[in-house]
């Protein structure tokens, strides 16, 4: 149960700050439509307040809920663009290789 958080505390008030500042909240709205919700950074704040003063397990359990969930949610995006395995074969050639000066 000596067991630090996953993260510093003050990390959960930074997050639940952002999210609830208006530039995040009027891209959020302007991306999905809604407002973004924010009460699980606070929750997750006083978790780990909780973990680090009394070193309470249900504190604890509930950081680590809320933390593998987000891990997991992280997981279902997909990259944008392939990871390559190697590098282009022309990748020595200078960069206008093929293409005519502009005259």
């Amino acid at each position: 149960a000596g067991d630090p958080p996953p993260r510093v505390c003050d990390d959960y008030w930074s997050e639940f700050r952002h999210c609830r500042s208006v530039r995040n909240r009027f891209h959020h709205f302007y991306t999905f439509g809604t407002s973004p919700s924010c009460q699980q950074w606070k929750e997750d704040f006083n978790s780990c307040r909780a973990w680090e003063k009394s070193r309470s397990p249900e504190a604890k359990e509930s950081l680590q809920k809320s933390e593998r969930g987000r891990v997991a949610e992280q997981r279902n995006f997909t990259p944008v663009w392939e990871l390559r395995q190697h590098p282009p074969r022309d990748w020595h050639l200078p960069l206008d290789h093929g293409n005519p000066p502009d005259s």
